[in-house]
């Protein structure tokens, strides 16, 4: 049997992995072996997603930690205990982000900026920070933060959470320039518009839902789960040739012109 997505021995820590995208990216890195941390704000939807996990699996791999990623000593704290509990880290997942502003840039409040750009942006520098370390003694290891398609143009009522995404490719460039010799290797996954709590003011119309599906290719929004073979392929050694970009995951919707 083929090696190449086999992730056994690994372990992952994932920040908003209790539903969604995240539970679905870390359900896969689990069936391919990985022992996974999920991490979010409320322990007790953590408990339920870790069970979830385990019990797909058949094995337990999953474990939950509760953390706030706006808050530097709680994701200290994630990874101190990741350690302690499973070992060095090998895989991060930065999927937690949040959008507290739908308006115009132009009016945003400090605070709303403040925290869109803390949680999308630094938040996952601060990952990084404490992670790397693991990987770079091991001379391997793979971070993949979620970015988002809205990185790519401008939006009148959804531009500062934008800008926030595309500092985040911005950032995985520059950890991909900085820790490429040491073997660690940086991605961003741009989403376009998926079916997740996340989201839902955006799609959860039947009328809006069919309009935005008809200027995509494929004719529908994406599920969490289209997410699960990518964070699989960039956990494991079948992406080991691949850092620094920025990769689309969107139906088609966004093309390069």
């Amino acid at each position: 049997m083929s090696r190449l997505f086999d992730l056994s021995g690994k372990v992952a820590v994932l920040t908003g992995a209790s539903k969604g995208m995240g539970l679905a990216m870390a359900t896969a890195l689990a069936e391919h072996g990985a022992r996974v941390v999920i991490s979010s704000r409320k322990q007790d939807q953590l408990d339920a997603a870790a069970a979830a996990i385990n019990d797909a699996v058949g094995a337990k791999r999953a474990v939950g930690i509760a953390c706030n990623v706006g808050y530097k000593e709680q994701l200290g704290a994630l990874i101190e205990k990741t350690r302690a509990d499973l070992g060095p880290i090998d895989v991060v997942v930065g999927n937690a982000g949040v959008n507290p502003y739908y308006g115009v840039t132009s009016e945003i409040p400090d605070s709303a900026y403040e925290k869109t750009m803390q949680a999308n942006v630094q938040a996952n520098l601060w990952l990084a920070q404490l992670a790397v370390p693991d990987m770079v003694a091991r001379g391997a290891g793979s971070m993949m933060f979620t970015s988002s398609i809205g990185a790519f143009k401008p939006s009148v009522m959804l531009g500062t959470y934008g800008m926030s995404k595309l500092a985040l490719i911005g950032l995985v460039r520059n950890l991909a320039a900085e820790f490429g010799p040491s073997g660690v290797r940086f991605n961003a996954i741009c989403p376009g518009l998926v079916r997740t709590d996340f989201a839902r003011e955006l799609w959860d119309n039947p009328e809006v839902e069919n309009r935005i599906s008809k200027d995509i290719p494929l004719r529908r929004l994406g599920s969490p789960e289209d997410f699960a073979g990518l964070a699989v392929y960039l956990a494991s050694d079948a992406s080991a040739y691949m850092t620094g970009q920025a990769l689309t995951v969107c139906g088609g919707s966004n093309m390069w012109t």
